[in-house]
């Protein structure tokens, strides 16, 4: 079976967020830097389906979890 191919912008739809690429940005800058010691899923600007999402992606090795792997590192 093929793996999907996603982006960050498909990976913010996923999440119910703004997903132009300037809000994105801007997303990234509002929540940054993220402390090295929490982990992504447990950042406090996250609703419980976010957190949800990312905890389940990550937790089968999905086809979004490098995409989530990026987010957290654009967010450090």
């Amino acid at each position: 079976m093929e793996k999907m191919i996603h982006t960050f912008t498909e990976m913010f739809k996923q999440l119910g967020l703004p997903c132009e690429g300037a809000e994105i940005c801007a997303f990234i800058e509002q929540h940054k830097p993220l402390s090295p010691e929490v982990k992504l899923e447990d950042a406090t600007f996250w609703t419980e389906g976010q957190r949800g999402f990312i905890r389940e992606q990550m937790a089968s090795d999905s086809d979004w979890s490098e995409w989530i792997d990026r987010l957290s590192l654009a967010l450090r």
